[in-house]
């Protein structure tokens, strides 16, 4: 017997509040034991949609490039910032997260009412209230398509300082603790892009 499967995929929401101009953000990139950690803040029309914008860890890295020029083609205002590993030494890699995430809101051309942040936690950004939605990239429009762009930006970083650093192939895991990762750098050392707070062995 033949049995037809349907499959139904979540529909994120368009937004929170529909008063309020809001910027969804998110990061990527905080578990690497190498390279910046990536942030980008989004703000897409009120009532935009698309079938397939949901948090980039659950599509194809394919699709999430296809979804960056999409994102950047009909958002009204978005932006990508980073901090450095040297950086994420000095303040730790939380604080980093909030601080790129402020640096993206900073350079957005339309000043925010609302911030919609991923997680569950977040450092205030002065003037602008923010709301926090664990799993938020799963749940409304802008966090996920922020997440997209964090993440894409952050690949394209990781997959040009692999020509510098090859050894770690970094084209492959970006950065994250991978057991090839970890004996490469058992073997080589570290490089100046690790994070070296981080527990690297």
């Amino acid at each position: 017997m033949n049995r037809s499967v349907s499959i139904t995929r979540k529909k994120l929401l368009s937004y929170y509040k529909k008063e309020e101009t809001e910027a969804g953000c998110d990061e990527a990139g905080r578990g690497c034991l190498a390279g910046p950690v990536f942030a980008a803040s989004v703000i897409l029309p009120k009532f935009y949609t698309h079938p397939w914008l949901n948090d980039s860890k659950q599509i194809s890295e394919k699709m999430r490039y296809v979804l960056r020029s999409e994102i950047e083609q009909k958002a009204l205002a978005w932006s990508v910032a980073l901090i450095d590993n040297e950086e994420i030494d000095k303040i730790n890699i939380l604080q980093a997260s909030y601080k790129a995430i402020h640096k993206a809101v900073s350079n957005l051309k339309i000043k925010p009412t609302l911030l919609l942040i991923d997680g569950n936690r977040f450092k205030s950004y002065a003037g602008i209230p923010h709301v926090c939605f664990v799993k938020g990239d799963g749940r409304f429009l802008s966090i996920a398509a922020a997440s997209i762009l964090a993440k894409t930006y952050r690949d394209d970083y990781m997959k040009e300082v692999h020509q510098q650093f090859p050894v770690y192939n970094w084209a492959k895991n970006k950065g994250y603790p991978t057991i090839e990762h970890r004996i490469a750098i058992l073997k080589a050392g570290i490089s100046p892009l690790h994070r070296k707070s981080f527990q690297l062995i």
